[in-house]
């Protein structure tokens, strides 16, 4: 069972398309003053057509198709007027190098960005209450620790997800058997609908012939981490054990999954790679201008199968440390003011385009690690050393979904929520998700927040 609206960004695209053609028709009465008849609309359908097309790749990249978590769900305003001004600038762009409509663009153009801009924000905001109103199905929610508090409180204050969670139970308090009777008739006196349980907790086991009975009630069990991954985009932790492992995480291979990763890897980071060339000569000058030492770095990571690989960046600090880890090397090494630009728009990363025509690196895969901090988390958290079993890319899942990785420093906590984004990504990994992941990676090099 999902508990998220499948539906929901289907429902959300539609809804879009009515917009910006609604938008359309009422560009052309505000500017004529009469509705416009059919072959002035169909006129003006043609261009615009085209440029819907890219508003739509823009929103993705934003993220208004995604599921809307709590996060998501405050921040909207802000990803629809920044998606909109994107958005704007590109129909500009368009008109102003593509004259061959002809239909006058300068004040059309503008009207139509300030109607469509007021009506996607009031779709938007509007459409969620309007998705929203369905009823939500009553469940019981019944586990332990972080994850089973975080799970109820995401799902309990956000509208947009199909249940509510009317009671929730700690699984070490039900070892008592007029406890799990009092479970059972309050699930049957309260009609509720779901039970969201850790079925693989042993405490949760003595339920479980209670719970069959509720079956003829027609009350539906879902395992709450089915839940927790549909919603969070991450693997709980607390569920990993060697078992998960055996039953999610397989090596065989998928010859044609990897024939067309690799050539994705091998026409991308060519032509990009290519492309990239434009800047080393600026590259150059700056890094000599300031302080005359050396153009690249080459560092050690740790790449598929746990080998060691070597990745060339431009420097973008006072020493190449060598991909060695110290509190002092941490200290002594600063990053320079070129350095500082370099990281900001991610130019330092370009010479590694040239590590994934080799091979050793992919475009999409868990961020490589350098050795030292690898020995490290393998030392201080169960099965870190998973995430080597595939090839290390340039950007993944946990880079666009964890809001403070950690960068070059020991942070164990973070690196456990990392994980458990890699560990999603291993278990799920596809080529949709990979093109879902590089077209989210656009958003982030436009962004101030890096990679």
């Amino acid at each position: 069972m999902a508990v998220t609206n499948k539906n929901e960004a289907l429902l959300l695209f539609f809804g879009d398309v009515l917009v910006f053609f609604l938008s359309l028709w009422l560009m052309i009465f505000v500017r004529f003053r009469e509705a416009p008849d059919v072959s002035i609309f169909l006129d003006h359908v043609a261009p615009f057509s085209i440029i819907f097309v890219l508003w739509f790749a823009v929103f993705f990249i934003a993220g208004l198709y995604e599921k809307h978590t709590l996060i998501l769900k405050n921040r909207i305003p802000a990803i629809i007027l920044n998606a909109q001004l994107v958005n704007s600038g590109l129909a500009v762009v368009f008109f102003y190098l593509v004259p061959y409509f002809g239909i006058t663009p300068k004040t059309n153009l503008f009207i139509y960005i300030v109607i469509s801009f007021g009506l996607i924000l009031f779709w938007r905001i509007r459409g969620v209450s309007i998705l929203s109103a369905h009823a939500r199905e009553k469940a019981v929610l019944i586990g332990s620790g972080e994850e089973a508090k975080e799970l109820k409180n995401e799902v309990n204050n956000n509208p947009r997800y199909g249940l509510y969670f009317v009671s929730s139970i700690n699984s070490g308090d039900i070892k008592n058997a007029d406890f799990r009777e009092e479970i059972s008739r309050r699930i049957l006196e309260e009609n509720v609908h779901i039970v969201a349980a850790d079925f693989k907790d042993n405490k949760v086991e003595p339920i479980l012939p209670n719970f069959y009975n509720l079956i003829f009630s027609k009350v539906r069990f879902v395992d709450m981490y089915r839940i927790y991954e549909d919603i969070f985009d991450r693997v709980p932790m607390s569920l990993v054990k060697y078992n998960w492992f055996l039953e999610n995480i397989s090596v065989s291979t998928k010859k044609t999954y990897d024939f067309l990763k690799r050539l994705m890897d091998i026409s991308v980071s060519f032509v990009a790679g290519l492309v990239s060339l434009v800047f080393y000569p600026f590259v150059f000058t700056a890094i000599k201008l300031e302080d005359r030492g050396p153009i690249f770095i080459t560092q050690e990571r740790i790449g598929k199968n746990n080998k060691i690989i070597k990745v060339v960046k431009f420097r973008s600090m006072t020493t190449n440390d060598q991909g060695e880890y110290s509190q002092d090397i941490a200290k002594n090494n600063k990053i320079t003011r070129v350095g500082n630009y370099l990281r900001k728009f991610r130019i330092d990363e370009l010479p590694q385009l040239w590590n994934v025509l080799k091979g050793d690196l992919s475009l999409i895969g868990p961020r490589p690690e350098l050795p030292a901090l690898a020995s490290h988390y393998e030392k201080e958290i169960p099965y870190y050393n998973i995430r080597h079993l595939i090839k290390p890319g340039l950007s993944g899942w946990a880079q666009l979904y964890q809001r403070k990785p950690p960068k070059g420093m020991v942070d164990l906590d973070e690196t456990r929520l990392k994980l458990s984004y890699d560990l999603y990504y291993l278990k799920n990994c596809s080529l949709m998700l990979d093109l879902k992941i590089a077209l989210k990676t656009i958003k982030t090099l436009l962004s101030s927040n890096g990679i």
